[in-house]
């Protein structure tokens, strides 16, 4: 048989070209000029620099701050990706079976999906606040004394609450998108074959939702990992004495704030090993359990 030899043509090359120029200017440089500053011991105005190979990432590892943002940042990031997916799939299977109104209904719930991070973090200061904030008058009344300046389990419930209702919109957006791609024969044949609502959806519904949940599962853990700085920032910046810090609002206050280049540069490298390890494990052995 003739072989066919397809012509070769740049102007694929020549459409990708600005999103490869974005990737290596905004990421790979950056991400290079990282690895290179954590080998460095700077001053405070970048004068002089001095190559300790790996002297920062000793200091970073067993540095008792940087342990406690480490213990954090992971049970923060578990407890926002669980508890915004178990919220959001109850709200869209409610919403799907709602028949009357259901578009506003639905408006409802998706609307704080145009909030951004640093703003819901306001709203938060807002609610909590210890003058004006209904929510904080609501705990107190019910017999909690909260205070989320001194406290800091209660420091960390803002941020996660915040954090939490922040991120429910997107995953009710997927998953509700997720519920009415499945067949309704599907549907109709389980709803005969088995009369319980919660049995049905646990073995019929939820296995169809896999690979949703899947994706939603990867892209909030990076969530609860970067995206929640604004949120930190404009609620407790890390108070009470380190408490609510995360991994990148460390690097962020010891790069920016401490003048620190070359320590906040290898945390910034381990944050990127640990996150890329996260995902290769997701991906190579959680995903083994989706079908598609």
């Amino acid at each position: 048989m003739k072989r066919v030899q397809f012509e070769r043509s740049a102007v694929p090359y020549f459409f990708v070209a600005p999103q490869i120029l974005i990737i290596v200017v905004f990421f790979l440089w950056p991400a290079a000029q990282a690895i290179y500053q954590s080998f460095l011991l700077e001053d405070a105005f970048g004068i002089s620099s001095q190559f300790v190979w790996f002297r920062n990432y000793e200091d970073t590892i067993l540095n008792f701050a940087w342990l406690q943002s480490a213990g954090f940042t992971i049970i923060f990031s578990v407890l926002v990706t669980f508890f915004s997916l178990a919220i959001a799939l109850l709200l869209a299977v409610r919403a799907n079976e709602v028949l009357h109104g259901s578009s506003s209904y639905k408006t409802m719930l998706m609307w704080a999906y145009a909030v951004a991070p640093p703003v819901a973090g306001l709203m938060g200061n807002l609610m909590f606040n210890p003058f004006v904030g209904d929510l904080y008058a609501a705990l107190n009344i019910l017999g909690w004394d909260f205070n989320q300046k001194l406290d800091a389990f209660d420091a960390s419930f803002v941020v996660i609450l915040i954090s939490v209702w922040k991120q429910v919109s997107v995953n009710f957006i997927f998953f509700l998108s997720g519920l009415q791609s499945i067949p309704k024969g599907v549907m109709e044949a389980a709803t005969l074959d088995c009369r319980s609502p919660e049995k049905r959806f646990w073995t019929i519904t939820f296995p169809l939702l896999a690979p949703t949940t899947f994706f939603l599962m990867v892209i909030n853990i990076t969530y609860a990992f970067f995206e929640t700085f604004g949120i930190i920032d404009t609620t407790t910046r890390g108070a009470p004495g380190g408490a609510t810090n995360t991994l990148v609002y460390k690097v962020y206050t010891d790069g920016f704030l401490g003048a620190d280049l070359g320590g906040s540069s290898a945390q910034s490298v381990i944050l990127m090993i640990m996150v890329l390890v996260l995902t290769v494990f997701q991906f190579r052995f959680i995903e083994r359990k989706v079908h598609y």
